[in-house]
């Protein structure tokens, strides 16, 4: 991986700069891109002009953020002014929509140099589109950041936007051995991505936590959230580790499915954190937390109904426009949507707003809660983005999580994750640079 942040005294003693980091960038692409596949779309010309002009604001000692320089790819499901937007889908090859949306014009202003547009899969669901893992290139890099991911993880770029709604930015840092970082629901500003559904949230795959942070935080001090939402808050620099006080302990419906080598790399961890003097929560030593549990037996289930719901439109449109151009998954989709009642979505809706307001609870109890980002290792095969019941809790609660590549599963990537509460990025943050600096590594 390549982090940006590491490379910021360089530049600003001279010894580096942002051009010279783009050239490693290039090379890296020319290497592996043939293999992975991580792009859909290249800009190799504007990017150069990009790093050149932020060579020269580096070197007058007036550089637009922290991120000014910083390669980044930005996932195919979200406008870009200067390259097509073509959402996975072939019903969408060649649209222009002739705008940046508000997150890639927030990153040319911080002077991030977009590099490219990143593979997703079809509309940014199940449906993969053949890139491949850079650890093991017969397996899945996961989705439906799955180009940004792969890309961090083998150096093309040091951040990747990332969407998810369901595991679409936990699974795949955790599969490609990276950081992701999922904000709260409405921290970063939507406009212009076409990730659209309730639960659906921007975020970053990125080569440290650092580079998550600066990234997402430069987004929003100049674009803000989603209106309505207050956006990411906290300061520019990213926040100082903080030990937690106590942490919950969440197996959810994933452990059941969960690889031996991941149950007991999760179990390692904690161990050390409990030898570290950390309270913690479980279902079998605090009733909340049990509680909590239970609750999100449902979270898969409740998320595909309100997904289903609010993919309606506009797959029906699509339907009528060119049936044959959708995948049998998203023909499915509509057909469980077209099989539900407003009063079936108004229920789903019921239920996770009382699933996130006990959840909400554990804030008095515990700074963060911890489970795995994902079942195991990436699997093997293309067919598949692969499982991501450890990631829905967090989508469907609307809270930050942050998967951390600090644990491994038969020497390949896979991460443990924190989840927060809402709002309340930057706490996770905090606690997450602890988590990352304790030494749980097993990889």
């Amino acid at each position: 991986m390549r982090p940006f942040h590491a490379a910021l005294r360089s530049f600003a003693a001279g010894t580096d700069t942002p051009s010279a980091f783009l050239d490693r960038c290039l090379a890296t692409i020319a290497e592996w891109e043939p293999d992975v596949g991580a792009f859909v779309h290249l800009n190799e010309e504007g990017a150069r002009a990009a790093a050149a002009r932020s060579t020269k604001r580096w070197q007058e000692a007036k550089p637009l953020s922290r991120i000014d320089g910083m390669p980044v790819g930005i996932k195919d499901i979200v406008e870009t002014i200067d390259m097509p937007t073509e959402m996975g889908s072939p019903l969408y090859k060649g649209w222009r929509s002739g705008r940046d949306a508000a997150t890639v014009a927030a990153l040319r202003e911080a002077g991030a140099i977009v590099l490219g547009k990143t593979v997703t899969t079809e509309f940014a669901a199940v449906f993969p589109a053949g890139t491949r893992n850079p650890w093991d290139l017969r397996r899945t890099p996961g989705g439906s950041s799955s180009g940004s991911a792969a890309g961090v993880a083998a150096g093309m770029i040091s951040a990747g936007l990332g969407t998810q709604v369901v595991g679409s930015i936990v699974r795949p840092a955790s599969f490609c051995g990276c950081v992701g970082f999922k904000p709260s629901l409405g921290a970063i500003n939507r406009g212009g991505s076409h990730d659209g559904l309730s639960q659906s949230c921007d975020g970053v795959l990125a080569a440290s936590l650092e580079d998550a942070w600066n990234f997402c935080w430069a987004i929003a001090s100049r674009a803000g959230g989603d209106p309505g939402f207050p956006g990411l808050a906290g300061p520019e620099q990213m926040p100082s580790a903080r030990c937690p006080r106590a942490l919950a302990v969440l197996e959810t419906s994933g452990w059941a499915l969960a690889s031996d080598a991941a149950k007991a790399a999760f179990e390692k961890a904690v161990v050390r954190l409990r030898a570290a003097g950390i309270a913690l929560l479980d279902r079998r030593t605090d009733s909340l937390a049990a509680e909590i549990e239970t609750a999100l037996t449902e979270a898969r289930a409740i998320t595909d109904r309100v997904n289903a719901w609010e993919s309606r439109w506009p797959l029906n449109t699509y339907r009528d426009r060119d049936a044959a151009g959708l995948s049998k998954f998203m023909r499915d989709r509509l057909a469980a949507a077209e099989s539900m009642s407003i009063a079936d979505y108004r229920r789903a809706l019921a239920e996770r707003a009382r699933i996130r307001a006990l959840y909400a609870k554990l804030s008095c109890v515990a700074d963060a809660a911890i489970t795995l980002s994902a079942t195991g290792a990436a699997p093997e095969g293309l067919h598949s983005t692969g499982n991501p019941i450890f990631a829905v809790a967090g989508s469907m609660l609307g809270v930050p999580a942050v998967s951390l590549p600090v644990l491994s599963d038969e020497g390949l990537p896979l991460g443990l994750q924190a989840m927060g509460f809402e709002q309340e990025d930057a706490a996770l943050i905090s606690i997450a640079a602890w988590l990352r600096d304790l030494g749980l590594e097993t990889t």
